[in-house]
C-alpha cells in the first residue's frame, strides 16, 4: 500500500502532505529537495483534478475582472515553469510534455467579439498585451477553425503542459529526493496538545509528523479534527473533459478557446494528435457519475469552434472535482492551528499554480515566512475571528 515503508507510531516525519495531487506533490519534492523528511498521504494519488485537467498554463485567457492579484500570481507561475520543467524533467528523468503553443480565443459572433476586445485592453493596462484578430487572421493562427467566426485574441504566452504526464514525473522526482507516499485516507489531522503534529489514517493508525500540509483539493473539508470555522472554505465544483483523437494527419497547432453561446469550451493539442476539450462546470456536491448531457454540450460546442471534431474518435471521459473557493482563488499559507498549513482552493488554476505554490509553501516550512507574493492569498483572509492561534512552524 506504499511506495516505502510507512511511518511507525512515534517515529515523526518532517511534513506529512495530505493529498497526493499536483500541488501535495509539488510541495513535497519541494519540501524533500530541502533535505526533510516528507511523506505524501493519498489513497489514489492524482486520480483527482490532477487527472481531469487540461494542463492550460494560461494566466492571460484565464483572466477575469476583479481578479487582478489572482493575475499576478498566475502570470509569476507561468514565468516560473520553465525552469521548474527543465529541473523537474532532470529529476524524473521523463518529459512532461510542456509546450509553448500559445493560445487563441475565437469570437463566437459580434458581441463576443467586442467583450474580447475589451478583455484586451484590459490585459494591456495590466502590462500584458493581446493581439486582437480578425476572423482572416483567425483562421490563419489557427486554419481548422470554422470559417464564419468573426475574429477573436492571441496570447501567444499562455501554453500548455501534460498534466498526467506532470504528475506522473512528480511522484518519481519526490521517490528519488527520498520522499514516500502512502496510499491510505487520511481521516483526521492529530492534535495531541492543541497543536497539529501528524494525521489520523482510516484504519486508526497515527503517523506523526512535525508540519502537516492539506492539501486535498475539493476534499479539503472532509478531513476532521479542526473545526469548521477554522478550516479552508472550499467547496467541489464538478468538471468534465472528454480526450478525442483527431483524424490521421489533421493537427490543431494552438490551444483553442471560445464561448459558443454562453458556453465556455476549449480545446488543447498534444503532440501525439490526442485533443482534451473541457470542461463542464457543476455545483452538484461529490457525486462524480459523467453527465451525457455535458458530455454532448462539450462535443456540440467544439465542433462548434472546430467542424474535425465531428470526424474524431472519444478515447476517454473524465470527471473530478474542483476545490472552488469564494473569490476564486486558493488558499496558500499557515492556519490558524499550529502546525497546519494549508494549500487549497486552487479552483481552475492548480495546474498553473504548482510551482509558485510548491516553492512558497517550502519557503514557509523551512524560513518559517511566507513570501510576498502569496500574501494576499492566506487562508485567513476570509475569517472574521480574532487569530488566536500560533501559525504553523518547523520544530527545531
Amino acid at each position: 500500500m506504499t511506495d516505502a515503508a510507512s511511518p511507525a507510531p512515534g517515529n515523526a516525519v518532517d511534513v506529512a502532505v495530505i493529498g497526493g495531487g499536483l500541488i501535495g506533490l509539488g510541495i513535497a519534492w519541494r519540501c524533500a529537495q530541502r533535505g526533510l523528511a516528507v511523506t505524501v498521504f493519498d489513497p489514489a494519488p492524482g486520480s483527482g483534478a490532477s487527472w481531469t485537467a487540461a494542463g492550460m498554463l494560461a494566466p492571460v485567457t484565464e483572466l477575469r475582472y476583479g481578479e487582478q492579484s489572482l493575475f499576478a500570481l498566475n502570470l509569476l507561475s507561468a514565468q516560473r515553469y520553465p525552469e521548474f520543467v527543465e529541473e523537474l524533467q532532470s529529476a524524473a528523468g521523463m518529459d512532461v510534455g510542456y509546450r509553448l503553443t500559445g493560445s487563441v480565443v475565437a469570437a463566437w459572433d459580434a458581441a463576443d467579439l467586442a467583450s474580447l476586445r475589451d478583455l484586451a485592453v484590459f490585459a494591456k493596462s495590466l502590462g500584458h498585451p493581446v493581439e486582437v484578430l480578425t476572423g482572416r487572421e483567425l483562421r490563419r493562427e489557427s486554419p481548422l477553425l470554422s470559417p464564419g467566426l468573426p475574429g477573436g485574441i492571441i496570447a501567444p504566452d499562455d501554453h500548455q503542459v501534460n498534466n498526467r504526464k506532470l504528475h506522473a514525473a512528480l511522484r518519481a522526482a519526490f521517490s528519488a529526493a527520498g520522499g514516500r507516499v502512502v496510499t491510505e485516507r487520511v481521516t483526521a489531522v492529530w492534535s495531541p496538545r492543541g497543536r497539529v503534529a501528524g494525521v489520523v489514517l482510516a484504519d486508526g493508525t497515527v503517523a506523526p509528523a512535525g508540519i502537516t500540509v492539506l492539501a486535498a483539493g475539493a476534499w479539503s473539508r472532509q478531513v476532521d479534527g479542526v473545526p469548521p470555522e477554522l478550516m479552508p472554505r472550499v467547496r467541489p465544483v464538478k468538471g468534465q473533459t472528454l480526450r478525442l483523437r483527431l483524424p490521421s494527419g489533421e493537427v490543431l497547432g494552438r490551444v483553442v478557446r471560445g464561448t459558443v453561446r454562453g458556453s465556455p469550451v476549449y480545446l488543447v493539442p498534444r503532440e501525439d494528435g490526442e485533443l482534451v476539450v473541457g470542461a463542464s462546470s457543476e455545483e452538484t456536491g461529490f457525486g462524480l457519475t459523467p453527465r451525457a448531457g455535458a458530455v454532448y454540450e462539450l462535443l456540440r460546442d467544439a465542433q462548434s469552434l472546430l467542424p474535425i471534431v465531428a470526424e474524431a474518435h472519444l478515447e476517454d471521459v473524465s470527471t473530478s472535482l474542483r476545490p472552488g473557493s469564494p473569490d476564486n482563488a486558493p488558499m496558500i499559507g499557515p492556519s490558524r492551528i499550529e502546525g497546519l498549513v494549508f494549500a487549497t482552493g486552487h479552483y481552475r488554476n492548480g495546474v498553473l499554480l504548482t510551482p509558485v505554490t510548491a516553492d512558497g509553501v517550502a519557503d514557509l516550512i523551512t524560513n518559517g515566512t511566507l513570501p510576498i507574493e502569496l500574501l494576499p492569498f492566506r487562508p485567513d483572509r476570509f475569517s472574521t475571528h480574532p487569530d488566536t492561534h500560533r501559525p504553523a512552524e518547523v520544530p527545531a
